[in-house]
């Protein structure tokens, strides 16, 4: 008779340990060279821990009924009000959709925006660009 052996471990991920670095990048700045902004002199760069089931990327307003946990409202006037979501999916796979923002949500070096409600994956090191100089880079566990 076969000898029953038990099925190999299946890893489970780590949902509520991913984090984002957040800073003002000099680079996607002057890529994006919009006029009457300047760069921030003394920018301030800040590591979050991503709590799942969503991050919402953009401005507090008490008016417009926004308070997303990656607030920019003090930090970059050029991020909407709710310009961008990190949504963990069900196999724990973190994705970023664009929420119909002003100017655009990049993935990495890429030149075209995301389109408005368009959803990408992301992985560990992966950069999400918004507003006139922010970049939010993601670390996996």
């Amino acid at each position: 008779m076969p000898t029953l052996t038990a099925p190999p471990a299946v890893a489970t991920p780590a949902t509520g340990q991913w984090t984002a670095t957040i800073a003002a990048d000099r680079a996607y700045f002057e890529e994006n060279a919009i006029e009457g902004v300047e760069f921030p002199a003394e920018a301030q760069e800040r590591t979050v821990t991503l709590p799942a089931p969503q991050v919402r990327i953009g401005r507090r307003s008490t008016s417009k009924g926004t308070n997303p946990e990656i607030d920019l409202a003090d930090t970059d006037p050029g991020v909407s009000h709710s310009h961008a979501l990190l949504t963990l999916s069900v196999d724990g796979v973190w994705l970023v959709s664009d929420l119909g923002s002003t100017n655009g949500t990049y993935l990495n070096g890429e030149q075209q925006p995301l389109g408005a409600g368009h959803t990408r994956q992301l992985k560990g090191g992966d950069q999400v660009h918004v507003g006139a100089w922010t970049t939010i880079t993601l670390h996996a566990p």
